[in-house]
């Protein structure tokens, strides 16, 4: 409480020396900072006498703010009255040239854009705590360069009031890393010494806190849900034991054909774990601009040991870190490549000193042939993924036809049966399909404005056998069986089960 008080008092300071020098833009962003911690400390406060008090206080900063408010307004209205009026008189507005004339401008092309204004950095209120951090030099914004609008605003970059002195590279001077609060309490990764801009794309594109997928929500797969529980949930769960030799995985691929729940997968193990899941793609990777897909990948891995527990997910992970070497790979891909490599082994499954700070990497791929040999090494756990056996087709099917009406006939194990060699995804097609059969029959050769005016109950009638059978029929699997002969060798030669 005291701190608020010192906090109070010295944004007060701060607010009328900026009044009295005549700083008045300055002056009233300082007392609406005191005006809002005033606020906050009233919610805290339960004594009548203390809060009445606090009230008075809080009328005489506000009337000290409209005062300078007034001033300020008046100041302007002269600047734009006395401009005005020098156009109204002479037909061009107010100039340096105008005034003393002795001075003459050099001509310049109109088609030349002339340079950019420098922008004055102020200092913000110290309104979240901390120590006042004094202002830093004029600094132009690295997004000025490229022709980008700044999404900074003339805030300094290098120090802000109330996060106390950080440097660029993220820590204070005991050396801890900074954590930015949000009004609700979160913490929010700092971007200061980083590209605030990449560091929000990453956020907008990548962040998701709670992917809400859990282990029932995901059919079969008893073996795979196994193993990443051994070697994700179970280290943050029981830490002290997963030391040393038992140390968490660096990383884990899951190899199977497609459709079979990979992403799915990965997305159980965020919501089991309560950790921050970042999904990955090559677009969330990938920029136009020289050198900034490897900044990409350093603060992926910067922000992900800061919220750790977190899961890196990387789905299709072949585009990204396929075999290096070859003719036709790029120099930039190989940066990107490289810089990927050396993350994934600096994250070492624990982040400082704290067991329960982990960093999982997760990887899925339909190509495994296709990776690089280095990544390999460091996606220690390689899992194979199959497609459903039987008892895993009757639960696929329960869970796609959870809200679909069955007739009494229908035995979903001869339906299983039937469909042997389909991935995840063709069973849930034929799910859709068949769940389409009785509206289709309904309006068929009606005009739209008949089937608009068809009762919603003759529209839905329980799916029959012949329903499941024609959709079979039309609805092909997507996996051959030589692919599944690829990705057993593969399993035979390079798994890690």
């Amino acid at each position: 409480m005291s701190t608020n008080f010192g906090e109070i008092s010295e944004n007060t300071k701060m607010g009328r020396e900026s009044a009295l020098l005549g700083n008045y833009d300055t002056s009233m962003v300082y007392y609406e900072g005191v005006l809002q911690q005033i606020q906050k400390l009233l919610l805290t406060i339960k004594e009548p006498a203390r809060k009445q008090k606090w009230y008075q206080v809080k009328q005489q900063i506000a009337q000290e703010y409209e005062h300078v408010k007034d001033i300020s307004k008046t100041l302007n209205s002269f600047k734009t009255d006395n401009s005005h009026s020098y156009h109204a008189h002479y037909g061009s507005p107010m100039s340096f040239d105008d005034i003393n004339p002795r001075h003459e401008v050099p001509t310049r092309d109109p088609d030349v854009w002339p340079p950019p204004t420098p922008v004055e950095h102020r200092p913000s209120p110290n309104i979240r705590g901390g120590v006042k951090a004094a202002p830093a030099p004029r600094k132009q914004d690295r997004s000025r360069s490229r022709g980008v609008p700044s999404r900074n605003g003339p805030q300094d970059r290098q120090k802000t009031p109330g996060y106390g002195n950080v440097d660029k590279g993220g820590k204070d001077k005991g050396g801890k890393e900074k954590k930015k609060v949000e009004e609700d309490g979160e913490p929010k990764f700092d971007p200061s010494g980083y590209d605030k801009d990449l560091v929000e794309h990453l956020e907008r594109d990548i962040l998701q806190k709670n992917p809400n997928i859990h282990w029932d929500d995901i059919a079969d797969l008893v073996e795979a849900k196994k193993l990443l529980e051994e070697a994700v949930v179970l280290p943050l769960i029981v830490p002290d034991f997963f030391k040393g030799i038992r140390r968490p995985w660096k990383g884990v691929l899951m190899v199977g054909p497609p459709g079979t729940g990979k992403t799915l997968l990965a997305k159980a193990v965020a919501t089991e774990c309560g950790t921050t899941f970042f999904n990955v793609s090559t677009s969330s990777l990938s920029s136009k601009y020289h050198g900034e897909s490897e900044k990409l990948v350093r603060i992926l891995f910067e922000m992900a040991r800061f919220y750790a527990p977190s899961t890196i997910f990387v789905d299709e992970i072949d585009s990204i870190c396929s075999k290096r070497g070859s003719d036709s790979e790029h120099e930039a891909s190989r940066r990107v490549k490289s810089e990927l490599l050396v993350q994934m082994d600096g994250v070492g499954g624990v982040c400082g000193e704290d067991p329960s700070k982990t960093v999982m990497v997760l990887a899925a791929t339909n190509f495994p042939w296709d990776l690089d040999e280095a990544l390999r090494r460091r996606l220690e756990k390689r899992i194979y993924i199959p497609l459903p056996t039987v008892e895993g087709r009757v639960e696929l099917l329960k869970i796609n036809l959870r809200e679909v009406e069955i007739a009494d006939t229908v035995n979903l194990h001869h339906i299983a049966e039937k469909l042997d060699g389909y991935s995840g995804a063709d069973i849930t097609n034929v799910c859709r399909d068949t769940a389409m059969m009785s509206f289709r029959k309904r309006i068929r050769g009606l005009r739209p404005d008949e089937i608009r005016n068809i009762p919603k109950e003759e529209l839905i009638s329980p799916a029959t056998v012949e329903d499941f059978e024609e959709a079979i029929s039309k609805v092909n699997k997507s996996v051959s069986k030589e692919d599944l002969e690829k990705y057993e060798k593969w399993m035979n030669e390079f798994g890690s089960v």
